[in-house]
């Protein structure tokens, strides 16, 4: 009889645990949780450290360093606003978004510009004026301006002197209030785009920065306040100082020092998140806005700028094309020209005004 060639089952070798058996996998998958665990748990204690440390720091800080400038209450909080208190023809000096300490940030152009009556006014979210705000429209930012000029009593009409996102504010101003702006200068200044194809496009042309519709933070949490908070900014502020310490060699140790601490202090404020967040909105409050034709505007702009930015000249220069006298000056260097060229800022200023 032909022996038969089916085997048995019983004469195959038992399945023997593995590396694919369900037992390993799940042995596995244990494993991963429970270092995923331990490493969430780590982070979450380093946070904790990090916050308190930074809390800590912040406090020490501020109780170390006296204020500079002094305060103006208006309607919804107080302004921070730094004076020279030189006699002279009247400069309003309105800065960039997020400049954690304007009246340190112009300070080699006040000192250039000794020979005129120079106010720099920090809006909310800015320097040492209040960190929360009301909705901050174009419209809010250009009255409460004009609520804290009124209040130190500011010589009319004066020159407005805004840089970047501070255009917005300046051709607003000058508008709402035609009778007590005598002129206008702008420092590498944010233009509204020349065409805004539909209301939920960005429209607005701004170096390193892009304008959206205002919408709510994710989860309704401030990420970047966040930043601040848990010591990160600090950090990075530290070890790489040139993130927040201005170009050139127009500032002071102290003054240097001061902004890099402010930069850590008031980066992500409620007020400064709501404006940035405003952007496009605010842009297209201005759509299509001129400055008036009698209205002198010297605008300088940035070599950089210009270097990277599409039609960054043809933008202002649409911009003043009505404007009976108008100049647009080109400088060498970064969007912060202050920085590097106040003195050529300076004398091109006084030369504008006829000083």
């Amino acid at each position: 009889m032909t022996p038969s060639l089916h085997h048995s089952p019983s004469n195959a070798p038992p399945t023997a645990p593995g590396r694919g058996g369900p037992r390993a996998a799940h042995g596995r998958r244990r494993r991963f949780l429970r270092l995923t665990g331990v490493l969430a748990g780590a982070l979450a204690a380093a946070l904790v450290v990090s916050t308190g440390t930074n809390l800590v720091l912040e406090r020490v800080e501020q109780a170390s360093v006296t204020p500079y400038g002094h305060r103006v209450a208006i309607d919804g909080g107080a302004l921070n606003v730094v004076q020279n208190g030189r006699a002279g023809r009247p400069l309003v000096l309105l800065s960039g978004l997020g400049t954690a300490a304007p009246g340190l940030d112009f300070a080699p152009l006040t000192r250039e510009l000794n020979d005129f009556n120079v106010t720099v006014v920090e809006g909310f979210g800015y320097g040492y004026s209040d960190m929360s705000a009301g909705p901050r429209t174009v419209d809010s930012i250009a009255t409460e301006l004009h609520a804290a000029l009124a209040t130190l009593g500011i010589a009319k009409p004066y020159t407005l002197v805004g840089h970047s996102i501070a255009g917005f504010y300046t051709l607003y101003y000058a508008n709402k209030y035609p009778d007590e702006v005598s002129a206008v200068i702008g420092i590498d200044t944010t233009v509204p785009s020349a065409t805004v194809p539909s209301a939920t496009v960005p429209s607005a042309t701004v170096p390193s920065a892009t304008a959206g519709s205002v919408e709510p933070s994710v989860g309704g949490v401030n990420w970047e306040r966040m930043l601040s908070t848990t010591g990160v900014v600090r950090g990075l502020d530290t070890l790489v100082p040139a993130l927040a310490e201005p170009a050139g060699d127009a500032f002071t140790a102290g003054e240097r020092e001061r902004i890099r601490l402010m930069s850590s202090w008031n980066f992500g404020n409620t007020a400064l998140s709501d404006e940035t967040r405003r952007m496009g909105d605010n842009a297209r409050a201005i759509q299509g806005m001129s400055y008036p034709a009698d209205l002198p505007v010297l605008i300088f702009l940035s070599a950089e700028s210009l270097g990277s930015l599409p039609h960054w000249r043809e933008l202002h220069e649409e911009q003043v094309r009505n404007v009976t006298r108008h100049e647009l000056i080109e400088l060498p260097g970064g969007h912060y020209l202050h920085w590097t060229q106040s003195p050529a800022m300076a004398a091109a200023i006084r030369e504008f005004l006829g000083s």
